[in-house]
């Protein structure tokens, strides 16, 4: 008997390592993408960020861009120094790899100014095992997280029969 409690034990700590280490893509902007359409003041304010988590810029290349930047950038929109990286492709994906904030700028001519701009707070991962966080829209999953549920699913079956 204290050989199976043992066992469940290990089982639902390695369920809940994993399901700590599923990320979430955030398509930026929602259905309407990096454009000058929206308020990403408010679209940033929906989520809560955490390690591991990706930003998609979804725009037409050559009308937008992306630029991380520093804070000092972020609010002057002034892209002469400051530029952490660059993006381009009209596809870009961004991952949020530490915990700290993160600043985000259209830098073409009036786009920034336009409210083109935006920053998130990352927080570190998530492992106490309950998620309090809003759901992403529909548009913010794409396969990434069905093969990631999918993952889960095996590990917790693997482990089931492992230890059971």
């Amino acid at each position: 008997m204290e050989d199976k409690i043992g066992r469940l034990i290990i089982l639902i700590t390695c369920c809940s390592i994993l399901k700590g280490a599923v990320s979430q893509v955030y398509s930026v902007g929602d259905e309407n993408g990096w454009s000058s359409e929206v308020d990403y003041g408010s679209w940033s304010e929906k989520y809560n960020f955490t390690v591991g988590d990706v930003l998609e810029f979804t725009y037409n290349k050559g009308q937008h861009d992306v630029f991380e930047v520093t804070e000092s950038t972020y609010r002057t929109c002034d892209a002469s120094s400051g530029v952490l990286a660059k993006y381009e492709s009209g596809d870009d994906k961004v991952e949020l790899t530490e915990s700290k904030k993160y600043w985000f700028i259209c830098n073409v001519n009036g786009h920034c100014l336009g409210g083109m701009r935006f920053g998130v707070d990352v927080k570190a991962g998530n492992t106490s095992g309950t998620n309090l966080d809003p759901t992403p829209s529909a548009n913010s999953g794409n396969a990434f997280d069905t093969w990631s549920l999918g993952l889960c699913i095996f590990a917790f079956q693997f482990l089931l029969r492992l230890f059971c």
